[in-house]
């Protein structure tokens, strides 16, 4: 059953949303930016630091959110944020990350990552991945505890933050607390069943899906290829656990849902959250009252990654 306020947000956004498939990228950017709301929550958290994390590649811009109060060891959150990954950036993020820091009591550090097809795969992964050792590295002094780290990312940020789990893994770099993967971009097929019922809209069917995908691989897929397809990793065994959050009405639900049915049988604690009537994008609509509950849950799974990494620890 979708809701009075849910069938309008959906169909402003099908009148309203740019055809980005007839796009460059930079088109696509410039218009995606042009509808972006003003914050109306700068007050959620202490302090929003932009800094600048060296890499191999001439550094990467990120934004650290401090929550209220003093506390040297807070839980750390690295975050990824969506946008195909072709547009977006900190500031489109920044009301859903502040409030994801006040609610959980964690330091945020959200991640600008290089965007396609400036930059094609695995470039946004491997920033993803390098900003998140960097927190870990440098987590004391930012407030955090650097064994209380989760990997967090919506839509092609849940891709992220995926593949940043798995080179966690592979590469010997930080042990994760857990991975959060909201409405998770999983892999380039675009054939699963709800595809099949939702590609044709409202705002992020099959052929702007397709768009994303081919800006961002563009001559194909990287070797290895789970460095874009998470699912096509050898195995999936060792991984954090994980909180998937899908929406019911979203072309990318069945392929969420299928990911955590891989990590569960692979021996991975997975929490998988089902929306029903909501639709891509919803959880990060600040505005939208179907989503605050959505949030609440999501940042009460996000403490009890934190909560079960304590605890194991002890």
């Amino acid at each position: 059953m979708i809701d009075d306020e849910v069938a309008t947000t959906i169909a402003l956004l099908s009148e309203g949303f740019p055809p980005v498939q007839e796009m460059t990228g930079p088109a696509a950017r410039a218009a995606i930016a042009a509808r972006r709301a003003a914050v109306s929550n700068e007050d959620d958290v202490r302090s929003a630091e932009d800094i600048r994390i060296p890499s191999a590649e001439g550094g990467i811009r990120a934004r650290i959110y401090q929550p209220h109060g003093e506390c040297p060891d807070r839980p750390l959150i690295v975050f990824a944020h969506g946008g195909g990954f072709v547009f977006c950036d900190l500031d489109s993020h920044d009301g859903f990350c502040r409030a994801m820091a006040r609610a959980v009591d964690a330091v945020v550090v959200s991640v600008d990552y290089r965007l396609a097809p400036e930059h094609p795969a695995p470039a946004a992964a491997v920033d993803t991945y390098t900003a998140t050792c960097w927190a870990v590295e440098h987590a004391e002094e930012i407030g955090a505890d650097p064994t209380r780290v989760v990997i967090a990312g919506d839509s092609a940020g849940g891709n992220l933050a995926a593949v940043t789990a798995l080179m966690c893994r592979d590469r010997g770099g930080p042990v994760l607390a857990g991975q959060a993967l909201i409405y998770p971009v999983i892999d380039p097929a675009c054939d699963t069943p709800s595809f099949a019922a939702y590609g044709d809209g409202p705002y992020n069917g099959r052929p702007a899906m397709e768009w994303y995908w081919q800006q961002y691989l563009l001559d194909g897929l990287p070797e290895p290829a789970h460095l874009a397809a998470p699912v096509r990793a050898a195995d999936h065994a060792g991984l954090p656990p994980a909180v998937v959050a899908v929406a019911g009405a979203d072309p990318l639900r069945s392929e969420g849902q299928d990911y955590a049915r891989l990590l569960a049988a692979s021996g991975v604690p997975v929490v998988c959250r089902t929306y029903p009537g909501l639709f891509h994008g919803f959880l990060t609509m600040m505005a939208l009252r179907a989503g605050a509950s959505a949030r609440e849950l999501l940042w009460s799974d996000l403490r009890a990654l934190f909560g079960s990494r304590t605890e194991g620890a002890g």
